[in-house]
């Protein structure tokens, strides 16, 4: 049995932590607010561009594009959005998941985007290529920066120097519900059976300029959106993830520090009983 020091040792040594752990939580908490009010007034343009582009393609039926036919490239580029710091459960090891574990893609064919270094880290380690980190953009998620992104990407898709644009993100749902999520941008995909507007939904789509130019426009705006709406998405995850977390890691050290007190009471007693017995044996051997 462990000495009476070394038990209350231990239990000092946890209390400490439990401050930690307290404390941070109490900073994802107010973090998270801030972050899902974000993510919640994103949410209606998120899905407002969605809906209208999918709306469209399903309506204008085949059509010749750039952004619709997959390149010519193997290359996959996946744009990996994931956290800078730790202590958030499972939360960064999930989103790298999604892309460990598609068995139908080759490691020498995935090219990562990634947000936030966590993300960079486990893949490099996997032996995926890391063509370019933006440690600072999952900090303070902006609209701005996510367009040169797509911007970016788009060019190197015209370019033939990647046939897939791919984006791996943890949705958001709630402050204890989160849900990793690996998104195809381009080619764009859409469901051709959505559903479209009851008035003159068996009309054809006129397009002014023609339909190539409008989806030139249309589509890096709808990139675009994608890719801010999940930034926007993962920050409140990151937070409601490690808030989660650090109330578990809490709970635990409550529940240490508790068995720890009961060890270093029966220890105690039975310290004392000790000193009795020896004094009492004493005593009566004189």
């Amino acid at each position: 049995m462990a000495s009476m020091r070394d038990i209350k040792r231990r239990k000092t040594s946890i209390q400490g932590t439990q401050q930690i752990t307290k404390a941070m939580k109490l900073v994802s908490t107010v973090k998270l607010q801030r972050a899902r009010a974000g993510a919640e007034r994103s949410q209606t343009y998120f899905d407002c561009m969605y809906d209208t582009v999918n709306n469209i393609l399903s309506r204008v039926g085949h059509l010749e594009h750039k952004y619709l036919v997959p390149g010519a490239s193997p290359k996959k580029a996946v744009i990996v959005i994931t956290s800078n710091r730790g202590l958030a459960g499972g939360y960064n090891s999930n989103v790298a998941k999604l892309i460990t574990g598609q068995e139908d893609w080759k490691t020498e064919d995935v090219v990562v985007y990634a947000i936030g270094n966590k993300g960079r880290e486990i893949l490099e380690r996997k032996g995926y290529t890391v063509k370019e980190s933006y440690p600072e953009v999952i900090e303070e998620p902006a609209y701005a920066e996510a367009m040169l992104l797509s911007q970016k990407l788009l060019t190197s898709f015209a370019a033939g120097e990647i046939g897939e644009i791919y984006l791996a993100y943890t949705h958001f749902k709630n402050t204890v519900s989160h849900e990793p999520k690996l998104l195809k941008l381009l080619p764009v995909e859409y469901d051709a059976d959505a559903k479209a507007p009851a008035e003159g939904a068996d009309a054809l789509m006129n397009f002014e300029p023609e339909d190539v130019e409008a989806l030139d426009m249309i589509i890096p705006k709808y990139i675009s959106s994608l890719i801010y709406g999940a930034l926007m998405e993962a920050a409140a995850s990151e937070n409601g993830a490690r808030m989660q977390a650090m109330d578990n890691a809490t709970s635990n050290a409550e529940d240490m520090i508790s068995d720890l007190s009961l060890k270093y009471n029966r220890a105690r007693q039975g310290s004392i009983t000790q000193e009795l017995t020896e004094i009492i044996a004493g005593a009566e051997a004189l």
